[in-house]
């Protein structure tokens, strides 16, 4: 896969995050908050990030499916072999409730396979991003680049970042810790002589995993796949997996039914 087009998602979650900020940032704004079919909110940011990253996209040759786009049929949808999944705002809720805790996703996804994920946040001028052959990076403190990807990649850490701790690390949902999810963990607890919780939003605890800060994040709740591809890219070339906890099978994309399955984040077999 042709390394330009990582740089191009990169630079497009850059500017998205900047985008987003001028809103975020605004004492005066009210977010121009809506409520979509599922009743999951929607938010002026939402729609900028949107329009900002199809900006940048469609310099590509690959088609776009955004969680703010249009509804594309299946029968067109099957005909792409690779398109890019994105999620202009992850973690809407974490937005309005002005935490910090949201993310800008950008996948490219090959024969229902991510093999190139972007993630930024914006609040935290954090990125992560990688692509089959590359690996997965981190970089701090960035919120533009005008550089080439080997520039960018010399500035980055690698992942995962080899840690000390003793303790077994279990990311979970701020905002939407289920009940199976709950007794997933304490199952877990009853494993591990110490189990610690962290709880975070959005596409974070996907990178938490991957950046070798957490162990595990089991998810028995609803996801679209636009809140995952860009994760699941990054967690791969990690060295991690997004299995379906029904069968242990990885993740795939571009389905017919764009409603992820229940799954576990965890070291590949």
């Amino acid at each position: 896969m042709e390394h330009k087009y990582l740089q191009c998602a990169v630079e497009a979650a850059l500017e998205a995050g900047r985008q987003i900020l001028t809103i975020y940032n605004d004492p005066g704004a009210d977010f121009g908050i809506e409520k979509k079919a599922d009743h999951s909110p929607l938010t002026l940011a939402d729609k900028k990030s949107h329009e900002t990253i199809l900006s940048f996209l469609s310099r590509t040759p690959y088609p776009v499916l955004s969680e703010e786009g249009r509804n594309i049929p299946y029968a067109e949808r099957k005909e792409w072999p690779l398109l890019w999944i994105v999620d202009p705002l992850d973690g809407t809720k974490e937005f309005i409730k002005r935490n910090g805790e949201f993310t800008v996703n950008i996948a490219l996804v090959k024969e229902g396979v991510p093999v190139m994920g972007v993630i930024y946040i914006p609040v935290q001028k954090q990125l992560y991003f990688a692509a089959e052959g590359l690996g997965a990076w981190r970089v701090t403190d960035i919120t533009e680049f005008a550089g080439s990807l080997e520039e960018l990649m010399a500035t980055a850490r690698k992942l995962p970042v080899e840690t000390d701790r003793e303790r077994f690390v279990v990311v979970a949902s701020r905002s939407h810790l289920s009940p199976e999810t709950a007794t997933y963990i304490e199952d877990i607890r009853k494993q591990h002589a110490s189990v610690e919780l962290i709880s975070v939003g959005s596409s974070l605890k996907i990178c938490r995993v991957a950046e070798g800060e957490a162990d595990l994040y089991p998810r028995f709740a609803p996801t679209m796949e636009w809140d995952t591809a860009a994760g699941h890219a990054i967690a791969c070339a990690a060295g991690y997996e997004m299995y379906r906890a029904e069968d242990g099978e990885p993740l795939c994309y571009n389905k017919e039914e764009l409603l992820n399955p229940w799954f576990i984040v965890k070291k590949k077999r």
